[in-house]
């Protein structure tokens, strides 16, 4: 047909769009991975990370740590004020061109996420941007149980120059959200994000959000770049090379 005609045919009809309607995928519900029979492996790995027995053990102990089968993942768990749990992010073990793999377990709410519950009452809560990093500064701190240490499953944060047009970037994270909501008597916010760009704009996002509420403590790694999961791994690799006997010639 001719460019012409086909335009007088179509100006004589009445085409209409009808668009495709899209399928709704039906939610999977939550379920948990499935035991491992002990939690060697992921010891030995957190370990090598630099986190200690004693940390480890107290995690397993509350149920919010376990190693699952088949594929030997970490299993962070996360439960809701009456002790269900509603979340898990699964972090493989072995790695591959220096990346593992990661990811919450499908069904997860974001906002029940890891926490590991402090020995006593406290009034302070210490936030994280991930599970390992919660790991780490509890490490680094001998062990200390004296306060709740909350992973954030993440922060939302725009690129470094960038204009902030979403609203994401401006929300409070879900997690603490829900957190402080269930426990009024928190007055004191420990914020342990990662010290880099991102890390250092969610802090100031949370300290403008809580400041006058609650007592504020910014509490970055010190180096430029890390994360605490970062220096507890270099202090471990630095005590085993200062217990590495010297051999004698």
């Amino acid at each position: 047909m001719k460019f012409t005609d086909a335009v007088k045919l179509l100006c004589e009809e009445s085409p209409s769009f009808i668009p495709t309607q899209s399928v709704e995928r039906e939610k999977l519900p939550f379920k948990l991975p499935e035991r491992y029979c002990n939690c060697r492996r992921i010891r030995a790995y957190l370990n090598h990370r630099g986190i200690s027995d004693e940390v480890i053990t107290y995690c397993i102990s509350h149920e919010i740590l376990y190693e699952s089968v088949p594929y030997h993942n970490a299993v962070f768990v996360g439960k809701d004020e009456s002790r269900k749990v509603r979340y898990a992010f699964l972090r493989g073990i072995y790695e591959k061109n220096g990346k593992g793999f990661k990811m919450e377990q499908t069904g997860s709410e974001k906002k029940y996420s890891f926490c590991i519950p402090p020995e006593r009452e406290t009034k302070r809560v210490a936030v994280y941007e991930a599970c390992i990093d919660a790991l780490a500064h509890m490490t680094l701190e001998e062990g200390n149980r004296d306060k709740y240490r909350l992973s954030l499953g993440g922060i939302a944060a725009p690129k470094e120059n960038a204009q902030i047009q979403s609203e994401r970037f401006k929300k409070p994270p879900d997690a603490l959200e829900e957190f402080l909501k269930n426990h009024p008597e928190i007055k004191e916010i420990e914020i342990c994000t990662d010290n880099d760009f991102a890390g250092r704009w969610a802090k100031e996002r949370m300290k403008k959000h809580y400041e006058g509420r609650y007592k504020i403590i910014c509490n970055l790694p010190e180096r430029e770049g890390a994360d605490y999961a970062d220096l507890a791994k270099e202090r471990k690799q630095t005590n085993q090379c200062r217990d590495r006997p010297i051999e004698s010639r």
